[in-house]
Formats: structure tokens, C-alpha cells, sequence
């Protein structure tokens, strides 16, 4: 078994309490995931008799055993969605006293979070003080936790370090970002604390965590405090934006390798102290790192990586042929959209399921295992 998928199991024998609907489903399948109760095949080599068994994954989005296949299938359609140009790479945050706001009400939390990062985005690369006034693309990708897996939602933002403006030409920025930080920073602050207030007064929330009162104070000292948005331009060209989406897109909490011991009653992991930039390693109760894991369970269908912009799926098309004319960008191709699992397993890891792993026969009887059900 998988570190993490051994700790969740050891838990969940013990009984793991006050679980939501869909942290029983993430628990369920990663317990399961890669184990006979996924079912699988079982290849026999009918020159030298060798058993190869492969179970099936869970494919959950929250399992750290399933990412990298899709992480890679996700990656490869998407470069054909990129052009040769420079590209920023964005982080939106939100202040730590509004935790407890989001997670009690995390679908409509979440969803303000993306539309209004987004918001803010457009209106100033269209704002004339600034000198772009075109329409920008982006792809935002949440995620909720810090390196220690305490809860801190953040958006990851890969942007175009340009556009198209209302003449169809492609502009981009010299500058270091293409707007003032303290600008952005003001406008998402004002944007959110108003649209909050709003879902607040009028109950648009699912739960309200504190009285009227608290939150009226909460909200008159957010005004007050700095909010620190961050940016860098990462990338020169589309090739650097592949290599470093895979980071951030299919990213979990914690993954097996971050683990550097565990028993049935504690667990250390490498986490990176922010505030020295040093790599550290925590310790925490087997209960403690397991209610931290599942913290980060999104909301059933929620959609984790959008698209914004001119890379939004109704003008996409479009607007990335006219881009790649006039910057004379090639178009990147997907390699793996119409291979077979083998296919992409051999392409990705040189690794060929289809023969023999002791003589590299090609003879080989495939039969299916169904899934094995226990009491």
C-alpha cells in the first residue's frame, strides 16, 4: 500500500467521525484504490508462465496514487491551447479571518473566490490608465491549503502577458506585470468585501460562523489590512507554461513522497516554513493529519481548473488562431489525445505493459478480475 493510502486506512479501521457525505467517498476510494476491490486484469505469459497483476485505480482527484496519468493527459490537450508568448504566473489569498467564512459555506466561498480574482483581471487589462485596454486569458486553478495542510484557500493564475485589443491586434506589456500590485490588490479587496457583504445581509450564505455584529466588525477591519496578491513573470514562451502547469493543476494536499515516517499513532512529513524558507518536518497524531487531509475535500462537482478570457472555451478557438497569425506562434499538438493507457504509459515512462516483464514475450493472456467485496 501507498503511505497515505495506509494512514487513511488504519484511520478509517479505527472509525473516522463527523465525516461529510463527499469525505466519505474520498476515504471509501482511496482506501480501495489499486487494491482488489477495484477489480483489475491479471496477465499470463504463455512462454514462461509469469502473473502480472494490475488493479484498478479509484480516480479520485483528491487520491495521491491517480494524478499523474491524468496530470499528463490534461497537460498534453492543453498545450494545444498555448502560444509562444510570455506569461505571468498570479496568486490571489485572502486574509486568515475569513476561514471559518469559507469553510462553512465552501461551494459559494469557492465560486466568489474564481469570478471575482477574474474580475479584477479583465477590468483593469481593459482600464485605459494602463495601457493595455485588451481582452486577456487565464486559467485559475484553487487551492486550500498551506504546506503544513492547514487551511488557506489561494487561486494559482496562469496569465497571458498580453492580448487582443478592440482592433484585433495582439499587444503585450514590457513591464514586470501588466498592472501596479497596490491597484490590484485595492480592487479585488473592495470587490470581495463587497460582494460578501451582500451574500451576508441578504442570507445568501449556507452558514452564517459568527453574529451580525462580528461580522461587521470582521469586515470593517479587512478594509483596513493590506491585502497581498503575488505575481512573476515565470515563462518566456509556451513550452516553460507545460513543464510548470503540472504543479499546480492536479496538485493534492500532501503527496506520498512529503512523508517521511508514520505509525498507527503519529506521522511526520516535510512541509516549507514560509516565514524562514527552510524545508521542516511536522509531526502530528495519525487522527490530526487525517482531519487535515480531508479539510481539503472540494464540494461534489466542483470544478477545480477554469478558463478565462480569450482562453475560455466559447472564444478560444478563435482567438488563439488569430493570435498565432500575427505573432507567427506554432501550434502545439497533443501527443497523447488518441493513445491507448499502454501508449501513454510507454510514450511517458518507457514502460511496455503490453509484454512480458521477465522474457519480453508478447504472448500474454489478459483475464479480468472482478472487484472483490468484503464485509
Amino acid at each position: 500500500m501507498y503511505k497515505i493510502q495506509n494512514i487513511i486506512k488504519q484511520a478509517n479501521d479505527k472509525g473516522i467521525h463527523h465525516l461529510s457525505y463527499q469525505q466519505e467517498k474520498v476515504v471509501s476510494a482511496i482506501t480501495k484504490c489499486k487494491t482488489d476491490k477495484m477489480g483489475g486484469h491479471s496477465s499470463t505469459c504463455e512462454d514462461c508462465g509469469h502473473e502480472t497483476i494490475h488493479y484498478n485505480s479509484c480516480r479520485n482527484r483528491h487520491c495521491p496514487c491517480c494524478q499523474t496519468l491524468v496530470k499528463e493527459k490534461w497537460i498534453d490537450k492543453t498545450s494545444a491551447s498555448l502560444i509562444d508568448a510570455p506569461y505571468f504566473h498570479v496568486v490571489f489569498t485572502v486574509p486568515h479571518e475569513l476561514n471559518s467564512i469559507f469553510m462553512s459555506n465552501q461551494k459559494i466561498m469557492y465560486n466568489l473566490f474564481y469570478s471575482l480574482t477574474a474580475e479584477t483581471l479583465k477590468e483593469l487589462a481593459l482600464d485605459p490608465k494602463y495601457k493595455l485596454e485588451a481582452n486577456i486569458g487565464f486559467i485559475s486553478v484553487l487551492h486550500t491549503w498551506g504546506s503544513n495542510l492547514t487551511y488557506h484557500p489561494h487561486i494559482h493564475i496562469i496569465l497571458l502577458a498580453g492580448g487582443l485589443n478592440k482592433e484585433n491586434k495582439f499587444v503585450q506589456t514590457n513591464s514586470d506585470f501588466l498592472f501596479p500590485f497596490p491597484v490590484m490588490a485595492k480592487l479585488f479587496k473592495y470587490k470581495f468585501l463587497d460582494h460578501l457583504d451582500k451574500l451576508w445581509t441578504k442570507d445568501k450564505l449556507e452558514c452564517k460562523p459568527m453574529s451580525d455584529l462580528e461580522f461587521v466588525k470582521l469586515k470593517n477591519n479587512l478594509y483596513k489590512k493590506k491585502w497581498v496578491p503575488y505575481a512573476k513573470k515565470t515563462f518566456d514562451n509556451a513550452k516553460y507554461v507545460i513543464e510548470y502547469l503540472g504543479r499546480y493543476t492536479h496538485r493534492i494536499a500532501i503527496s506520498n513522497s512529503r512523508i517521511t515516517d508514520y505509525d498507527q499513532d503519529k506521522i511526520s512529513f516535510k512541509y516549507k516554513d514560509y516565514k524562514t524558507r527552510k524545508n521542516k518536518v511536522m509531526t502530528l497524531t495519525s487522527q490530526e493529519f487525517v482531519r487535515r487531509f480531508l479539510m481539503h475535500v472540494l464540494p461534489e462537482r466542483f470544478v477545480k481548473i477554469r478558463y478565462y478570457g480569450i482562453l475560455s472555451n466559447r472564444s478560444k478557438e478563435k482567438a488563439l488562431t488569430l493570435i498565432r497569425t500575427l505573432i507567427d506562434s506554432p501550434k502545439h499538438d497533443a501527443k497523447l489525445l488518441n493513445m491507448t493507457t499502454a501508449e501513454i504509459i510507454l510514450e511517458l515512462f518507457d514502460q511496455d505493459i503490453t509484454i512480458c516483464p521477465k522474457c519480453s514475450s508478447k504472448k500474454l493472456r489478459t483475464i479480468k478480475l472482478r472487484k472483490v467485496k468484503r464485509e
